[in-house]
């Protein structure tokens, strides 16, 4: 059977090739999944209304994922590794969108995944709020299964 609505964007899970963390599947929010041409601009000779417009390099934006601070993470280490040791091991992830059944319906791959940046929410006395950690991610490109 075929569900002709609309998915909701709220039950998916995260999952990296290679580091098998008991909670690394679990993130509060996923952006950065678009994609774009650099487009090429061509004047010709005579033809002052217009510029032909043509595409070049496809470009992937960066893969921005945000949770709560895990204190005992493999992705974690994965980075910290990359920041400290500059030892840089790309990976592949999958971002996989499920239905109420968790069952995939559709499923990003983001192909040789490497930390960009990796940052923590301040910590504030005066506040009651669950520590996040952001990692920023740069990829080669991704698929859509």
């Amino acid at each position: 059977m075929v569900d002709y609505y609309p998915p909701w964007g709220f039950y998916y899970k995260v999952e990296f090739t290679g580091l098998k963390g008991k909670n690394d599947v679990r993130f509060q929010t996923v952006s950065g999944l678009s994609v774009e041409y650099d487009m090429e601009e061509f004047k010709e000779g005579g033809e002052n209304r217009f510029t032909h417009k043509l595409p070049g390099r496809t470009k992937y934006a960066d893969l921005v994922l945000k949770r709560g601070m895990l204190i005992d993470s493999e992705v974690t280490k994965w980075c910290l590794a990359a920041f400290r040791d500059r030892d840089f091991r790309p990976t592949d992830i999958s971002i996989i969108l499920m239905n109420e059944k968790s069952e995939p319906l559709r499923t990003w791959n983001v192909t040789h995944a490497i930390p960009k940046k990796w940052s923590v929410t301040d910590l504030n006395a005066n506040e009651n709020a669950i520590v996040i950690e952001t990692l920023e991610l740069i990829y080669q490109y991704f698929t859509i299964k």
